[in-house]
């Protein structure tokens, strides 16, 4: 079975499902909604409910001082790290495919779940794989 690091958004609502599903398969999940760590993930709004409307310097001074962006951005690379396998479930944001761009650099297994409507991007070439369904992705994952 694989271990799985799911990239995706706090916005999708299947990543939920697809984490159980992937779990139900006998396969190891992280999910950055609950970490390991027991505590629930990182989200900007911990930090400043106005966080949308930051400005470049605000972001990145929160970024790069504050202790719960560090501990987040930790927990979700040291899963990176444990994982073999990436699956990028769409839509998703920008740190997803900064994740996803991750796996693909380490040479690891990148699987791009996509659906219909999603905009094209070429450079989902980097991915191992590119599925339309989850049932793709589950018979990838078993080896059929």
């Amino acid at each position: 079975m694989a271990r799985i690091y799911v990239a995706s958004s706090w916005r999708n609502p299947y990543q939920p499902d697809i984490v159980a599903l992937l779990r139900n398969n006998g396969h190891e999940v992280y999910d950055f909604r609950n970490p390991f760590h027991g505590r629930s993930g990182f989200s900007w709004s911990d930090l400043d409910e106005r966080w949308e409307s930051w400005t470049a310097e605000q972001y990145r001074e929160a970024l790069l001082t504050d202790p719960r962006a560090a501990a987040g951005f930790m927990s979700d690379l040291r899963a990176m790290q444990w994982a073999d396998t990436c699956l990028l479930v769409l839509p998703c944001g920008r740190s997803a495919h900064l994740e996803a761009g991750w796996f693909a650099g380490q040479g690891k297994r990148t699987i791009i779940l996509t659906n219909d409507g999603e905009e094209p991007e070429l450079m989902a070439l980097l991915a191992t794989d590119i599925c339309v369904s989850i049932r793709e992705v589950q018979r990838l994952l078993s080896g059929g």
